[in-house]
């Protein structure tokens, strides 16, 4: 058996900079869509010194992602597994965001919990905005209860036509299927499985954000948020440092919210929510 594997889904600046901090001493599994996007991870990763190899993925596909997790496990014990890949709401329409962020994190969470070791841990780094609206409880008790292969077709879901909204509305069902997971096969398995839900952080994608029709909403979180800046990558792999390490031991099916202070600006009427 070889090395204790991390898999990192999504080699963006998020998931280089995780794999760059839980990396040492282990083997680094990328995966992503994008070629281009794995091959220049790999790159800055092997150049910090890490043995990294790399595996296509589509996660809004359920063979991809059982494809993903069958080839980790003949690579050596799967000790964390990291899903950092999502779209933006200027990147996507809603059927496109929801099949990625909504689905693909609920079927990276089915699909490792299958290999991750006992003792294990697992990451989903969702977002702030989880965090921005209340969820109706028959929604949250439908998100929790219907399988994988049905939840894009949950009627609340299938009458989404606004990628901001469904953006939000994935957010909040990663937090659930987190505890879902949790609480059944990730457990049960002897495993810890979590969220970290970052505000606006500086990466290729929030830059989309801020230069899309949103922008002035999202510099207007900035100025309001009690930290006034925006977050880096590097605070965001610190987080999930601690998450994934034995400091958290007794944390499983929680949300770390890491956002400079944006929803508690909302939350007290300094901020207006977002329109959807």
């Amino acid at each position: 058996m070889g090395k204790d594997v991390i898999v990192v889904i999504g080699a963006g600046a998020i998931g280089i900079a995780i794999g760059r901090r839980q990396g040492t001493g282990k083997h680094v599994l990328l995966a992503d869509y994008n070629e281009q996007n794995l091959e220049r991870a790999k790159a800055a990763l092997e150049d910090a010194g890490h043995e990294v190899s790399t595996h296509p993925v589509d996660v809004s596909e359920g063979d991809s992602v059982n494809a993903l997790a069958d080839h980790a496990a003949t690579l050596g014990p799967v000790v964390q597994v990291i899903q950092t890949a999502g779209l933006s709401p200027a990147q996507a329409t809603p059927q496109a965001l929801l099949a990625v962020d909504l689905y693909g994190t609920a079927i990276v969470l089915d699909e490792f919990a299958r290999v991750i070791a006992p003792g294990g841990a697992g990451l989903v780094v969702s977002s702030m905005a989880g965090h921005m609206f209340p969820m109706l409880l028959e929604e949250q008790q439908a998100l929790l209860s219907t399988q994988t292969r049905d939840l894009l077709a949950l009627p609340f879901i299938t009458a989404i036509q606004n990628s901001t909204q469904a953006y939000c509305v994935a957010k909040k069902a990663n937090q659930l299927h987190v505890q879902r997971a949790a609480a059944t096969t990730w457990g049960d398995r002897g495993a810890r499985v979590n969220a970290i839900s970052p505000g606006i952080v500086l990466t290729p994608l929030a830059r989309d954000e801020l230069n899309s029709a949103a922008g002035d909403g999202y510099r207007a979180m900035v100025r309001t948020s009690a930290s006034k800046r925006m977050g880096t990558v590097d605070e965001i792999a610190a987080a999930a440092n601690f998450m994934l390490g034995q400091d958290a031991a007794f944390m499983t099916g929680a949300d770390l919210l890491i956002d400079g202070g944006v929803i508690p600006a909302m939350r007290t009427g300094r901020l207006p929510l977002p329109g959807v």
